[in-house]
């Protein structure tokens, strides 16, 4: 089955389509649900305002559309970065299959939302380097994180992704620094200043990231361990692939899966860090891990590896659906 996708025509957009067509199919009987976060930014109010209440085809639709669409968005930047060796699908195929594994990654959530978001900060900051007019770039990196910050809240831990990046990929100089520095401050202080006038600057507080240890999940069955542990072999498998071929590409392309290491690292922890955060926002992991994980279905030349990585989780996600199914 992987082999469909490490062509590169156009037809895979198609058997993209039927991939997540299949790996969500408990879709045609229990629609997707609609996570509302607690005060967790202006995306879950616009969530419940439009999409509550809508009929289950229009949410249908609405979720495929944002898994196809951001996979294949995925897909193009690691391809434009030249962040493997060949030009293909599979990160496209790994994107839409690991959506499946999780049944809070069945729903439309602002994290899911948001990881349009989170991956168009991966590509600004992949232009970074040898970029002509950094500081432009810079600026609108930091009025991009603020504003996300603001629509989801735990988006704001980008910032240290940002950070490293800045510091990784260009040399030091401190006027970069500065208009960073100057992008990110500025939503703030039109908002802060906007609640002024209108005499409700103490409302701030509920467009801040609150953190808050605490568990998402109070227990876990043995089906999602069995999820758990597959994700982290495949992302072992895709580390050890991805460390092989690593010192072949050239530095700037280093410099990016750099940054996409740091990315998976900051966000991993999200769901326990922040204040009402549950599993959804999880998927927010989603975009580096398809990047690491991609590689073990990609760099193989014999197909056991990729087949076997692919079944089984085609495997687990059949008994996910059973499960929808059965309610």
């Amino acid at each position: 089955m992987v082999f469909l996708f490490r062509d590169k025509s156009i037809i895979n957009i198609f058997f993209l389509i039927v991939l997540s067509v299949v790996i969500h199919a408990h879709l045609l009987a229990l629609p997707p649900q609609v996570f509302i976060g607690e005060n967790d930014g202006i995306i879950s109010l616009l969530l419940r305002q439009y999409l509550l209440g809508q009929s289950s085809t229009v949410l249908v639709l609405i979720y495929q559309a944002i898994i196809v669409l951001q996979a294949i968005r995925l897909n193009m930047a690691m391809t434009d970065f030249r962040m493997f060796q060949s030009t293909n699908y599979t990160t496209a195929m790994t994107y839409v299959l690991l959506s499946g594994f999780i049944t809070q990654w069945c729903g439309i959530s602002a994290a899911l939302i948001s990881n349009s978001l989170v991956l168009w900060v991966f590509i600004k900051l992949s232009r970074l380097y040898n970029n002509p007019s950094p500081r432009t770039l810079l600026f609108n990196i930091g009025l991009l994180v603020t504003l996300m910050s603001i629509a989801y809240h735990p988006t704001a831990i980008l910032l240290l992704v940002v950070l490293f990046a800045l510091a990784v990929v260009r040399p030091f100089h401190i006027a970069e620094w500065l208009v960073l520095l100057m992008g990110i401050i500025i939503p703030f202080y039109f908002l802060a200043a906007y609640l002024f006038l209108n005499g409700s600057l103490p409302n701030i507080i509920t467009y801040l990231p609150i953190l808050k240890w605490h568990l998402p999940l109070v227990q876990i069955d043995e089906w999602l361990l069995a999820s758990f542990i597959y994700l982290f072999i495949a992302l072992i498998l895709g580390l050890f692939y991805w460390q092989k071929y690593n010192n072949r590409l050239v530095i700037q392309i280093r410099k990016n899966w750099s940054v996409m290491m740091v990315l998976l690292l900051i966000l991993m922890p999200v769901p326990f860090i922040f204040f009402g955060a549950g599993v959804e926002s999880a998927i927010l992991s989603l975009i580096p891990l398809t990047a690491f994980i991609t590689n073990a279905y990609g760099y193989p030349r014999r197909f056991f590896i990729p087949n076997l990585l692919f079944w089984l989780g085609v495997v687990l996600i059949v008994h996910n659906n059973w499960i929808f199914f059965k309610k």
